[in-house]
């Protein structure tokens, strides 16, 4: 009799194992004490805090790209003024 293959074998042990973990989720979930939910009025929405994320990420982009902007310009800058220096000294 041949063993199966390890392939064989992971193809039903990965969708297994992911219905024993979202049945104990639900399970845990559900036996939480349903006093302690905070009502829907006094948390932020969803949306709110994907728009913040996004404003915060956005900033981040505009310093990253500012910079590297900056270091863009000083780079070249050095790359003229080697370029004048050595064209100066070839030249005397």
């Amino acid at each position: 009799m041949a063993l199966p293959s390890v392939w064989s074998v992971m193809r039903v042990a990965i969708p297994v194992i992911s219905v024993v973990g979202l049945l104990s989720v639900r399970l845990v979930g559900a036996s939480q004490d349903s006093g302690s939910v905070i009502p829907a009025e006094s948390r932020p929405c969803v949306d709110c805090h994907a728009f913040e994320f996004m404003q915060r990420a956005l900033q981040d982009l505009k310093k990253t790209a500012y910079n590297l902007d900056t270091r863009t310009e000083t780079l070249l800058l050095r790359a003229e003024k080697r370029g004048l220096c050595d064209c100066f000294h070839a030249i005397h």
